[in-house]
């Protein structure tokens, strides 16, 4: 017997949500030997703080794994034929997943990772189109968390152009993110965000 849509919009939320409290950093910083990246630097348990004291291989790691557990549920509520709203849902509970993870005492990281996983299974060109602001932003001020402000902030603009169904998802995870990132926003009004 086939589900209904109800029993799969709840199971792939709680699938999400348990998959995106796996924080990644932390086994991938065992792997590595490298310290437990919530002592560390910025103390984000992400990707750039990996990077800050492992160098590229392990954050890329820390990456493709964190962006993987966005991508796959948003990927399943696509193929399920779920509307575009419930998907927009799954994803912001994978990204509220790896921001108040289950397993780790609800302190998690900043989700952008994530965010993006879920937004390439959707929405490629809007997320290819804010991946490279990110970048361009990255290179010109070295600070991650100014780059991922600036992409995040964009998406729902560029969905608004070039997606339009897909403007629930961009804008619930520009709320969210912006939310998160908002200790890093007054550090960068004082001049006190750490850069790469």
């Amino acid at each position: 017997m086939a589900l209904s849509d109800p029993t799969i919009t709840v199971l792939l939320c709680m699938a999400a949500y348990l998959g995106g409290s796996v924080l990644f950093a932390l086994p991938v910083c065992r792997l590595w030997a490298l310290p437990d990246p919530r002592a560390q630097g910025s103390g984000n348990p992400g990707a750039t703080n990996v990077y800050r004291t492992g160098g590229w291989l392990p954050a890329l790691t820390t990456l493709a794994l964190d962006a993987a557990k966005g991508w796959l549920p948003v990927w399943l509520a696509y193929n399920a034929g779920l509307s575009p709203l419930v998907q927009a849902i799954v994803a912001l509970c994978a990204v509220t997943g790896h921001m108040v993870p289950v397993f780790y005492r609800f302190k998690g990281g900043k989700g952008v990772a994530t965010a993006l996983g879920a937004g390439l299974a959707l929405a490629p060109i809007t997320t290819l189109i804010m991946t490279a602001l990110w970048l361009l932003v990255l290179w010109r001020w070295k600070i991650s968390a100014l780059a991922s402000v600036v992409a995040i902030v964009s998406g729902p603009a560029i969905s608004a152009f070039i997606d339009p169904a897909n403007l629930p998802m961009f804008g619930l995870l520009a709320i969210l993110i912006i939310v998160r990132h908002r200790d890093n926003l007054i550090r960068l009004a004082q001049g006190r965000e750490i850069g790469f």
